[in-house]
């Protein structure tokens, strides 16, 4: 084996050991917490709904605009 690798062997060791050593945590999180993070994970996806949406829209609406804009406009009067 080269010496080179045995450094980052012995840290993968390391750090698998100690995951596997962890005990529980113990910890508890109430609802108020589980409620934050849907209401955090819904407004993260409602707002990049609302940034793809507002993507597409604006442009169609002023497409929309300069068709009734040039359909609305009265021919030019030729001499």
């Amino acid at each position: 084996m080269p010496l080179n690798r045995l450094p980052t062997l012995c840290g993968l060791a390391a750090i698998t050991m100690l995951a596997l050593m962890a005990g529980p945590a113990l910890a508890y999180t109430g609802p108020g917490l589980g409620l934050g993070a849907i209401g955090t994970a819904l407004g993260v996806v409602l707002a990049l709904v609302l940034m793809l949406i507002s993507i597409v829209w604006y442009p169609f609406k002023r497409l929309l605009r300069r068709m009734r804009a040039d359909k609305a406009a009265p021919p030019a009067a030729e001499e």
